[in-house]
Formats: structure tokens, C-alpha cells, sequence
């Protein structure tokens, strides 16, 4: 069983202007690019299913920005929202390694350097997602994890791994 099988992925993506320039990764990454993005972004192993799903489709506004939660926060009471997915690489402004990846946001706004920085919410920087390689270890399956910046840096947990947060992503909420 691979990751995301039963799942379509071409349908997960909007393409606009936008995400084409912001996000979206001209090509694949090579096991070279991921390897030594990994030791950039402090040693941390990129989960299987982060990797699967980029090399379909490297970086990007998905097309369902919204993730249901029990548990509010400072975006919203019952769900986080997204505005983009940060592609391996460092050609793009929000890609991993990008001017305004994952180091960045533990380098220049001091976010907790507990693993890497992939999701970014319409907060502008008061709140990212983060796959959390604290109960793992650095190589370890990370959960994925909101981290507040309004809130001296809480941090919630969204979903399990990067796969189930994917799968849990919705266009619209329940009204």
C-alpha cells in the first residue's frame, strides 16, 4: 500500500498565478535536492507521504483549505485554514527552502525549533503548521501541528502525520 492510494490528486490543487509563483516548485525533487534540504532544515527526515505528495505536484494552494477541529484556536473556533503547502526545494518564495521557508519562521520570528514549517495560514505569520518531530525524533513519523504565535507559541495538535492532515483537508465547513 503506497501513501494517498484511492486519493486524487489532481483534483487537490489550484493552480492560480499565485501559487504557481509563491509555491509551486518547477519539477520534482531529487532524492539529492531532499537530502540536503533535510540536513538545511536542522536534520529533520521528511516524511514519506510529504515526499510522495510532492513529487506529483511540488508545492501549492490546495484546493481545500479548510481542516475541522474539536479544539479551537486563534483562527477559528472549529477549523484551521491553510493558504499554501510548501514544496521541497528553494526556487520558489515559500518552498521549504525558500526566502520564507521553514527556517525563516524559527530564525526571524522565533517560532520553536521543533521540526519543519510547512503551512502557513492567512494570519501572516501568527500562525503555521509544522510537522512536530518532538515525541519522534528527528527521523522519526512526525504529527502535524498548529503553532500559535498570538498565543506565546501554543501549539495544537491538528492530525496524526502529514498524510491524515492531507486526507482531513475540506473546501467548505459544515454550517
Amino acid at each position: 500500500m503506497g501513501y494517498f492510494d484511492g486519493f486524487e490528486v489532481a483534483e487537490f490543487w489550484d493552480d492560480s498565478a499565485h501559487a504557481l509563483k509563491q509555491y509551486v516548485e518547477e519539477s520534482p525533487p531529487s532524492r539529492e535536492l531532499i537530502a540536503s534540504l533535510e540536513e538545511e532544515l536542522g536534520g529533520y527526515r521528511l516524511p514519506g507521504s510529504y515526499i510522495a505528495l510532492m513529487s506529483t505536484h511540488n508545492g501549492g494552494v490546495p484546493a481545500r483549505v479548510y481542516f475541522p477541529m474539536t479544539e479551537a484556536t486563534s483562527c477559528a473556533d472549529d477549523h484551521i485554514e491553510i493558504t499554501g503547502i510548501r514544496g521541497i526545494g528553494r526556487g520558489r518564495p515559500e518552498s521549504l527552502g525558500g526566502e520564507f521557508g521553514s527556517r525563516f519562521w524559527i530564525d526571524w520570528w522565533e517560532y520553536p525549533d521543533i521540526g519543519v514549517y510547512f503551512a502557513d495560514t492567512p494570519a501572516d505569520g501568527h500562525g503555521m503548521l509544522a510537522l512536530d518531530y518532538r515525541a519522534c525524533g528527528r527521523h522519526g513519523e512526525p504529527t502535524v501541528v498548529y503553532v500559535d504565535q498570538e498565543d506565546d507559541f501554543a501549539i495544537t495538535l491538528v492530525a496524526k502525520n502529514f498524510e491524515a492532515f492531507v486526507r482531513g483537508l475540506v473546501n467548505r465547513l459544515p454550517t
